[in-house]
């Protein structure tokens, strides 16, 4: 087997160094987003509605534990997935402040439809009238989540 193929192939010790580091920051940034859940209306009820859609239970009824468990594990992932827009948008404006707050500006609106227009709709039993504010706390605490999470992973890649 020709060696010098894998060789060209192997990807530097810093991608997967930047990936744990989006998995750490990931976790720092949905701890910051734990606080502001905690002083806004509906703060909590992003996650209650995920594990309702899960459980195919109301939120208010749903299993707190997958809540909490959905909500960390999402926050973990939505940090790998931070750095792989950042690798994507560094490949094209070059390693720097730039490309960090573009790949956060890129992320936001899935981050927030997602939830919006996949997740909430699939809820059951909501009044009309409370979807409006679930999807308020769930746009503040997606923008809580990148203000935290691009310094911290800022710090590690400049």
């Amino acid at each position: 087997m020709d060696t010098s193929v894998l060789a060209q192939a192997a990807v530097p010790i810093s991608v997967p160094l930047l990936f744990l580091v989006g998995l750490v920051a990931g976790v720092v940034a949905t701890l910051a987003m734990d606080r502001v859940m905690d002083r806004i209306d509906e703060g909590w009820t992003p996650p209650r509605v995920a594990a309702g859609v899960l459980t195919d239970t109301h939120p208010d009824n749903s299993p707190e534990r997958l809540a909490s468990v959905v909500h960390y594990v999402a926050g973990t992932l939505s940090g790998a997935l931070y750095v792989w827009l950042l690798l994507a948008v560094g490949s094209v404006l070059g390693s720097g402040p730039i490309s960090l707050v573009a790949a956060a500006v890129l992320m936001y609106p899935p981050m927030v439809g997602f939830f919006a227009l996949v997740v909430l709709p699939r809820s059951s039993g909501l009044p009309r009238q409370r979807l409006r504010r679930i999807r308020r706390a769930w746009a503040i605490e997606a923008a809580v989540y990148l203000l935290v999470l691009v310094p911290v992973v800022g710090v590690a890649v400049l």
